[in-house]
């Protein structure tokens, strides 16, 4: 007679495969689960989750809030641009004003 196990265990047992390096065939080899278990309730459980992802985050990022601009006045003109602007870009832009 099996072991049975619940659904979070399932889930546990498939996300440890996943993260273990080895193939389903081995993993399970390893931990003595049937392939076929594996399988059928691996299959169970993606059909149960709706259409969630499981996502790994691999690199976090800063994320600015606040951009800073770059004003430029001539005369009653006024042109804000981003701190980001390229020099070239710039420099084109205040020779046609000026």
């Amino acid at each position: 007679m099996g072991i049975t196990r619940s659904q979070e265990q399932w889930q546990t047992i498939i996300e440890d495969q996943q993260t273990s390096g080895l193939t389903i065939i081995d993993y399970c080899q390893q931990q003595q689960l049937t392939i076929s278990s594996f399988h059928t309730v691996r299959k169970k459980l993606s059909l149960s989750s709706g259409n969630f992802v499981r996502a790994k985050i691999t690199q976090q990022v800063e994320v600015i809030a606040e951009q800073t601009f770059i004003t430029v006045s001539v005369g009653k003109a006024n042109v804000s641009l981003p701190a980001s602007t390229s020099v070239t870009y710039l420099s084109l832009l205040l020779r046609e004003l000026i």
